[in-house]
């Protein structure tokens, strides 16, 4: 028979798979001698089992979780549904991989109407008996029977207004009575005549069931593909004996980490609250205290946890976040996990863990995930501008970096004017999970309540997004979406910033400018390079932008997209001229004129990269994105062409295609124009002589034709260059390397490519093309129905931002083992967005390409995934 279900006691770390982080974690603990609430954890495969199964939990698994709970009640001394002194339990989701906040907790599970009573008498503290029954009934109700959350918190608004008082822990027995009453008749209310459940057993049930559901909710969804988390991976659930911070004044609650999660300094960061419930410390329905003030308000309590919190950081070799309750002075950890951290923090902790010991500078890389490097190049703010900046108020700085925008105050609103172009700040009351898209579109987020530890703080910090929390000055109407701060009203679209670091808000809309980095960062770089194997280049298309990406790393340019140049305004109308021409002659005159304009960017970018290698690819896109569409630029070119402006126009309306990106694009232009590739073979061999001259660089031209689909085609174009650099090189009396290859990026490519390598020296995967084609979608249409597609679990990431690894993946396999089959010594790379994704560049480490090639500020994440890629390969 399965085993679906294990005590903490049966468990270990390495059960991560099966039990979950928090259920391995718990486990281990237990295993440490920690002083844990005991329980049990029912299993990831169960999570898989109920969805196989129609959403239902089978009698195998309902049996021995019953069979654990008698267990746990053998554990506590105490019975599961007992009148005088039950048992009473958490539920809490568990995932593999840490997922703050997405999905959902039940606290005080097993009270109903007559068992608060006997819990009331047993701990002789009425208050705290119905204060956690009102808390599960709205839990419950939320969580498992989906009645919106809101409803009750507008029911205890209500009753603290009618008593005069501004917290929860204001109210009395009667007061907390009242909402048990009030919550109960909502829940009928909502469930149609249902009375809320009596039975405990129910209760757990639903309980179980609600936290596998949670699994599939729309934010767990979107997590779980902002951070590359597989859908068939499950949660598992913790069903864990209470203990209560919300027994008076020798009780509470709080939330930890053993170094700062902002900035990495060595230290205990963290808050608590007295006379809390675990939910209250992240939630911001109080602000809580910094967790120093433990030491005066329980000091016994604060002495213990802090050799307890070293302990575990000792035992995981790594920053811990922690949960932990004080009942009625004696301390519990509910739970330990390896903390979320912003970048910066990242970096830090894994040097100084180097430099204590603790960990190797292989495992120092491995910490770090390559995605969050995002963050260290994100903006802060211009110093001049901030100098006549105004600050209007200040508040706690929960995610670092600088952030200025318009003012939105509901996710959705947020998420629709940042897809209209907008730079957005998202001003809320607090987040809560289902805000998780609109804050993902922000620049930067500022909440009312919370604290460091609180959804958005958590939230942003992983997102890299600059957050500002818990500024209680503010006072914010989001119906009529208005806040007011330091004297001054903000409406929706109204300008404020942010800084993330300081915690200070400002009015208006202060400039921000691209961070530098350094230190540690090249540090990590620096071991991040000694273990790599894959290469890394740079999409660039200008010498700013390669002297960028040199400065972040980069090993030379893959991919240069030539036709981005042409559209400058002293370009464009020669470009123009060349596509309207009718005969070959006035083609190359057109063509001519470019050739300088064209050999100066060359030479621009060949001196930035400083004898690095540059792959510049011929004219690729469909002519029609060159012709002028405004009446005046017809106008003009029609003079300057000598034609009407009728003439230009039928002309331009000629080179309307049904699908120009399957059409006359790519290398068809050069079969059908070869004197364009004559023009930018003639400007790419004078410029790297002419650098080569100038400034000693020993340059190897590069020349890609792209979107091949046939060995001929390839071999018709290849002839135009190779004739076309001997003659240049003749004309200049100097002979130099240069190397002709292609584009793989049409299926057909893909699957001739043996015949294909025998007349390219290298291959570029560009895998934009190679995915649109292979999917059968356009990457410009895809987005307006792949969210249909993530909703119903078809894809679980999209295609062009993650390389497909089973479709696409394989055509880059195959053409990789056919192309080295027929050209040992051909060379390869990526230059689609891929390159910067990390699994992707994962990948391409495994089937054994020379390099990756992304844009500029993803060449350190591209080079930190490498490093990744080749000791995880070395450790299988």
């Amino acid at each position: 028979m399965a085993k679906w279900v294990y005590l903490f006691s049966e468990g270990n770390a390495n059960m991560r798979e099966l039990l979950g982080g928090k259920g391995a974690n718990l486990a281990e603990m237990t295993n440490l001698g920690m002083p844990i609430p005991q329980g049990f954890t029912v299993t990831t495969e169960a999570c898989t089992d109920y969805y196989n199964n129609g959403k239902k939990i089978s009698e195998e698994i309902q049996g021995q979780i019953f069979d654990a709970l008698a267990e746990l009640e053998e554990i506590q001394g105490k019975k599961f549904g007992d009148t005088e002194d039950p048992l009473l339990v958490s539920v809490r989701s568990g995932a593999r991989a840490s997922m703050p906040g997405m999905m959902d907790t039940i606290l005080n599970l097993g009270l109903n109407d007559v068992a608060v009573e006997g819990f009331a008498k047993k701990t002789g503290n009425p208050r705290f008996a119905y204060d956690s029954y009102r808390r599960f009934i709205q839990m419950y109700s939320d969580v498992v029977m989906e009645v919106p959350k809101s409803f009750f918190e507008k029911i205890i608004d209500e009753v603290k207004e009618a008593k005069g008082v501004h917290y929860d822990t204001e109210l009395t027995v009667d007061d907390l009575k009242e909402l048990v009453k009030r919550f109960k008749a909502v829940y009928s209310e909502e469930m149609n005549g249902e009375e809320f459940p009596q039975d405990p057993k129910e209760q757990l049930m639903g309980a179980v069931k609600a936290v596998f559901r949670s699994w599939d909710n729309p934010r767990a969804i979107v997590y779980r593909r902002m951070n590359d988390i597989p859908g068939d991976w499950g949660t598992a659930v913790n069903v864990q004996a209470m203990v209560f911070g919300n027994m008076g004044e020798t009780s509470g609650t709080g939330v930890a980490f053993t170094r700062n999660p902002s900035t990495g300094e060595k230290g205990i960061y963290g808050e608590y609250l007295i006379n809390a419930q675990g939910e209250d410390v992240v939630a911001g329905v109080r602000t809580p205290q910094p967790i120093s003030k433990l030491a005066e308000d329980l000091p016994k309590c604060y002495k213990q946890f802090m050799e307890l919190a070293m302990k575990l950081e000792n035992h995981y070799r790594d920053m811990q976040d922690m949960e932990f309750t004080i009942q009625e002075g004696k301390l519990y950890f509910l739970q330990t996990r390896n903390g979320k951290r912003t970048a910066p923090a990242a970096i830090q902790i894994a040097c100084d863990l180097v430099d204590e010991g603790m960990i190797t500078p292989e495992e120092a890389v491995c910490r770090i995930e390559a995605k969050s490097l995002d963050q260290l190049l994100h903006p802060t703010f211009d110093a001049e501008s901030l100098k006549a900046g105004e600050v209007i108020g200040s508040a706690l700085p929960a995610s670092p970096g600088a952030a200025a925008g318009k003012v939105y105050f509901t996710a959705e609103e947020a998420k629709a004017a940042h897809e209209a172009g907008e730079r957005v700040v998202l001003v809320r009351l607090e987040t809560s999970p289902e805000d998780i898209e609109g804050m993902h579109a922000s620049e930067g987020i500022l909440t009312v309540r919370g604290g460091m530890t609180s959804h958005a703080a958590v939230v942003a910090r992983g997102m890299g997004t600059c957050c500002v929390s818990g500024c209680g000055e503010i006072k914010i109407n989001e119906e009529e979406k208005w806040f007011t701060l330091g004297g001054y009203t903000f409406h929706e679209g109204d300008y404020i910033s942010l800084d993330g670091t300081t915690g200070k808000i400002y009015k208006g809309d202060i400039k921000t400018v691209e961070a530098s980095v350094g230190g540690n960062f090249g540090r990590i770089m620096r071991w991040a390079d000694q273990f790599r194997k894959l290469q890394v280049r740079t999409n660039a298309d200008t010498p700013a932008d390669t002297e960028n990406a040199v400065k972040l790393g980069a090993e030379g340019i893959g991919l240069c997209r030539t036709e981005h140049m042409f559209f400058n305004e002293d370009r464009i109308p020669k470009i123009r001229k060349m596509i309207l021409s009718d005969t070959v002659e006035q083609r190359e005159e057109a063509l001519n004129e470019l050739i300088p304009f064209q050999k100066e960017d060359f030479k621009a970018m060949y001196k930035a990269l400083k004898g690095r290698p540059m792959t510049v690819r011929y004219l690729d896109p469909p002519l029609h994105e060159f012709v002028p569409t405004d009446p005046d630029d017809i106008a003009a070119l029609a003079k300057d062409m000598g034609l009407t402006a009728e003439e230009v126009q039928a002309r331009c309306d000629e080179l309307h295609e049904f699908n120009p990106m399957m059409g006359h694009r790519g290398c068809r232009l050069a079969v059908t124009y070869p004197e364009i590739a004559k023009m930018q073979t003639r400007a790419v061999i004078e410029a790297a002589i002419e650098v080569k001259d100038e400034m000693g660089y020993d340059i190897v031209p590069e020349i890609m034709i792209p979107l091949v689909g046939e060995k001929k085609e390839l071999k018709y174009v290849k002839d135009v260059v190779v004739a076309t650099a001997e003659e240049v090189m003749k004309e200049k009396g100097e002979y130099i390397n240069y190397h002709v290859g292609t584009m793989i990026e049409i299926p057909r490519a893909a699957l001739t490519a043996d015949e294909i390598a025998e007349e390219a020296e290298f291959f570029s995967f560009g895998t934009n093309d190679l995915t649109q084609m292979t999917f059968g979608f356009s990457r410009d249409d895809a987005g307006k129905f792949l969210g249909s597609y993530y909703e119903n679990k078809i894809y679980e990431s999209d295609p062009f931002a993650k390389l497909d690894q089973k479709g696409v993946g394989q055509l880059v396999k195959m053409a990789a083992e056919k192309g080295r089959s027929t050209n040992p010594t051909l060379k390869m790379g990526i230059c689609g967005e891929h390159g910067g994704d990390p699994s992707s560049v994962e990948f391409c480490h495994k089937v054994g390409l020379n390099y990756v090639s992304c844009s500029p500020f993803r060449v350190p994440i591209a080079r930190l995934a490498a490093a990744q890629a080749a000791i995880k390969s070395r450790e299988a």
